[in-house]
């Protein structure tokens, strides 16, 4: 057999261990035995009975056993078209044609059709139930069976997606699938066919739209919105609302009457949403999310999203993302995958003591975060949080410090200076079993400095009035004293000289994240990483006000090596959408708030149950 990488020339002839284009090693043909090619699930059907290769002219060259899944074959000249993200190598049939291998189990279960050139259909036997003929002059789309039959994937601009190893999407075809027709039924497990920006299959109709004013974790009143697509499919989205912002974040829109909700109601949010976003998104067919995104940003006019309000929007493009997750029959956080990432499982960052605007205490800096980055699993990751949080309960109770809670449901003690904080939570981390740092539990900080700068931009920390420089050399101070690896806000967000200078005092040793100053806007980042600011981004779904732009400012970041940090808000429902958001997209890194209170640990219990139900996903270390 001759081995080549996908699009490239033959190579040579392979003795030894061969390897694909991605580093995987894979023996040659000769030392596999019997080559494990079957395309049904294992022990079914009888080792004689063949799954055929068929090469560009529509004739059968090889076959392979049923019985025995753990490749997937897809025949010339579909394989020279794909290009795979992992494990996908060429393999050389005979002089004339090549077959594509995928050297890897593949998931969920969809019938894969091998292809034939479209000239060559006339030769060939219908489809199969439900789709035009092959004998048919009618040109016939891309198809994907069923056990049941037929069902047709739209080609939108000559390229479906073609389904993924281990999770993995395959890349788009291209021109040349407007070429193919089905033929036969090669079975394999795969996921379902998606099609770039909103993995919607064919497109979309939104049937019903409709919010309510609803409370959040504060009794502060937000937006819920709930959406129905014509399927039938059904999806809510609850919308956080965030206390300390940045000034360019997307607006949302509060009502301002005194008499209800002390100014702070939705209702005109609500309208929005029940009016003029229902009249755009209903009674016609819609490619994707992005495309109604953009439709409802459009209709905004506004470079915030004030008019309608990110409130609206955001609930919208929330509730829609998870209907047509639903609609496609895969879970919130495969749906949301970017095709070139690996979904993974977060580590978690507990607040677990609350300071700035987050609390009614003298405390500046806003948040102190437990990250167990030494646990094996995200199941004992929580663990780890709760336990650490229990005793940290106890450590302020020996102290007869206060217990009561901020927003976020960490602590809120009468604390002033940071490093009393920090030394409290190494005692509750060994007080735990737990070691502190990397290994064991490490420890984040979200400054929110903005909140505690001045106008002739000093900083007051406890009464005492700092430097840019002299705030960042007491960071540097604690980053060398106490194990902590992530610092977020640790400056004011119009700050940019002194971010600058943060990040080439700490930025070698820190995950150094923005927060106000980047606002979870692609543009925004886009110029920030240019003038070396941060290293990180905090990733938040109503800063920016769709979960387009909100996927969009992750590209950006990974495309600069930036981490993104997905983050609550400080007044939240039960929505757990942004845990779904941190899996998908292989971030690495979530907060949500204390391990306690219902909103807060909704998320973390979300990614518990992912966890169980996907236990091939990598806990951290993304």
């Amino acid at each position: 057999m001759r081995l080549t990488q996908l699009h490239g020339e033959p190579k040579s002839t392979l003795v030894g261990p061969a390897h694909d284009v991605a580093g995987h090693h894979h023996p040659p043909q000769h030392q596999r035995g019997r080559v494990r090619r079957g395309l049904g699930p294992a022990g079914r059907g009888r080792a004689e009975e063949r799954a055929k290769i068929i090469n560009a002219e529509g004739e059968s060259l090889a076959a392979a056993g049923p019985g025995e899944a753990s490749e997937t074959v897809i025949a010339r000249p579909l394989a020279l078209q794909l290009r795979s993200l992992q494990s996908l190598v060429e393999i050389g049939v005979d002089k004339n044609t090549t077959a594509v291998v995928f050297p890897a189990p593949l998931t969920s279960t969809v019938e894969l059709g091998s292809f034939l050139p479209r000239e060559k259909a006339a030769s060939t036997q219908p489809v199969g139930v439900g789709a035009a003929s092959a004998r048919s002059p009618v040109p016939v789309a891309p198809q994907v069976m069923d056990q049941d039959g037929v069902v047709p994937l739209a080609a939108a601009n000559g390229g479906v997606k073609i389904a993924a190893v281990a999770g993995q999407l395959v890349h788009e075809a291209g021109q040349d699938m407007n070429q193919l027709v089905p033929h036969g039924r090669c079975r394999s497990r795969m996921t379902q066919l998606t099609q770039m920006r909103g993995k919607a299959m064919t497109g979309f109709d939104v049937a019903e739209l409709s919010a309510l004013e609803i409370l959040d974790s504060r009794g502060r009143p937000t937006v819920a919105v709930t959406i129905r697509l014509a399927d039938g499919t059904t999806a809510r989205a609850g919308v956080p609302s965030g206390a300390s912002t940045g000034s360019r974040e997307a607006v949302e829109r509060r009502d301002g009457d005194s008499s209800r909700y002390e100014g702070k109601g939705v209702l005109g949010a609500v309208g929005a949403v029940n009016t003029e976003i229902a009249d755009l998104l209903r009674g016609r067919p819609w490619p994707a999310l992005a495309d109604a995104d953009q439709a409802v940003i459009d209709l905004d006019g506004t470079p915030n999203k004030s008019r309608l309000g990110a409130n609206a929007t955001v609930g919208v493009s929330m509730a829609l993302a998870r209907a047509l997750a639903a609609s496609s029959g895969v879970p919130l956080w495969r749906w949301l995958a970017p095709d070139d990432v690996t979904p993974c499982l977060p580590v978690p960052h507990f607040n677990v003591l609350n300071g700035g605007v987050h609390a009614p205490n003298q405390l500046d800096f806003q948040e102190f975060m437990i990250a167990p980055l030494g646990a094996p699993t995200l199941a004992e990751a929580v663990r780890a949080g709760a336990e650490v949080y229990a005793a940290l309960r106890r450590e302020l109770t020996s102290r007869k410090l206060s217990t009561g809670l901020g927003d976020e449901g960490g602590f809120a003690p009468e604390i002033t200076q940071p490093e009393e904080v920090l030394h409290l939570l190494v005692e509750a981390i060994s007080g735990a079993g737990y070691r502190p740092g990397a290994d064991g539990v490490s420890i984040g900080l979200d400054l929110a400095a903005s909140e505690f700068r001045r106008p002739d931009g000093k900083y007051r920390v406890a009464g005492e009035l700092l430097s840019t420089d002299e705030l960042i050399e007491r960071l540097a101070a604690i980053a060398a004293e106490f194990p902590v690896h992530l610092i977020e806000d640790g400056l004011g967000e119009d700050d940019d000289a002194g971010w600058i200078a943060l990040t080439s005092r700490l930025g070698g040793r820190l995950e150094l994240v923005g927060d106000d100053n980047f606002c979870t806007n692609p543009a925004i980042i886009s110029a920030a990483i240019e003038r070396g600011i941060a290293n990180a981004s905090l990733i938040k779904l109503n800063q920016i006000g769709t979960v387009s732009e909100t996927l969009e400012a992750m590209a950006v970041c990974r495309q600069a090596g930036y981490r993104q940090f997905v983050s609550h808000r400080s007044g939240e429902t039960e929505d757990s959408f942004i845990a779904d958001l941190a899996v998908g997209t292989g971030c690495g890194q979530l907060k949500s708030g204390a391990p306690a209170r219902g909103e807060r640990v909704a998320k973390y219990n979300r990614l518990i149950e992912i966890e169980a139900t996907e236990p091939g996903l990598r806990y951290g270390n993304c």
